[in-house]
């Protein structure tokens, strides 16, 4: 069954500075799509291999003001409706709430539509959006045109203690925002939900402080490795061992905006998680 994916982030930005990187086409071409084109009200299009179905553009603009964009964005045949609001929460702090139709759960866990990467595509960018307005280096986009899933980030932090927040089940909790179950030995469940959730990937590998890497069976096994890096932690996350003619870019997009979520847990003395609870 059919309803609409909402998300909502805080931005550490006034309102105005968010507006612009939402609807400025060279902004959108940082944060979001490889090309980009903007004369609002009339024209918002963004397209190329960071974007389903990215061969050309194929949003059609339905509404444009000061605190509201809403488009349709055609999606394996079907008219998907985005829309995106801004609201000020304080001086420089903004809510940015996004919602698209037409999303289905079977389509997200079972890959048979390009919709259904479309919640962990926006968390991706949302999250790209949120670190390039507070000024720091973004992660990696999604690339719909290749099966390499391959990311880096900097992080600063001991190994050790970057090595707990990925094997302890309460920090890797609290940092993804799901609560996920971890057994942290070779051939342990890693479950997302919970161990009570009855959907457990298995530990394949583990080398406490340096590696750990998870089988998620047909989405293949996430490998991170950790090094020491000038006092801080350098983290690279790699997705290997799936059918390269159907890659799981869903799961793989969801775990890269985890890593944006991860770096603002250690680099960030006040942090709070770039997601805000809907209702």
């Amino acid at each position: 069954m059919t309803e609409s994916m909402t998300l909502r982030a805080r931005v550490s930005a006034p309102l105005k500075s968010v507006r612009h990187a939402l609807t400025d086409a060279a902004e959108l071409r940082v944060w979001l799509a490889e090309f980009a084109e903007v004369d609002l009200p009339g024209r918002f299009e963004f397209w190329g291999r960071h974007t389903p179905e990215g061969d050309a553009p194929r949003q059609r603009v339905l509404h444009a003001d000061d605190s509201a964009l809403r488009f349709v964005w055609p999606l394996d045949g079907v008219d998907t409706t985005v829309e995106i609001s801004v609201a000020d929460e304080g001086p420089d702090s903004t809510i940015v709430s996004l919602t698209q139709s037409h999303y289905d759960r079977e389509e997200q866990m079972s890959g048979s539509s390009i919709r259904g990467v479309m919640q962990t595509f926006w968390c991706l960018s949302l999250a790209n959006l949120v670190d390039h307005l507070e000024g720091r280096a973004l992660n990696v986009k999604a690339d719909f045109t290749s099966a390499v899933m391959r990311d880096e980030a900097l992080i600063d932090a001991p190994r050790e203690q970057v090595y707990q927040s990925l094997i302890d089940s309460e920090k890797v909790s609290a940092w993804f925002g799901f609560p996920i179950g971890i057994e942290p030995w070779v051939g342990g469940r890693y479950s997302m939900g919970g161990f009570e959730s009855g959907h457990a990937a298995k530990v394949v590998d583990l080398e406490p402080g340096s590696r750990v890497a998870v089988d998620w069976g047909g989405p293949g096994v996430t490998t991170w490795e950790l090094a020491d890096s000038d006092g801080k932690t350098r983290l690279t996350m790699v997705q290997s061992g799936f059918d390269e003619q159907n890659p799981p870019y869903d799961g793989w997009l969801g775990n890269v905006s985890g890593l944006a979520e991860l770096r603002r847990y250690h680099d960030l003395a006040d942090w709070q998680p770039i997601w805000v609870q809907t209702a």
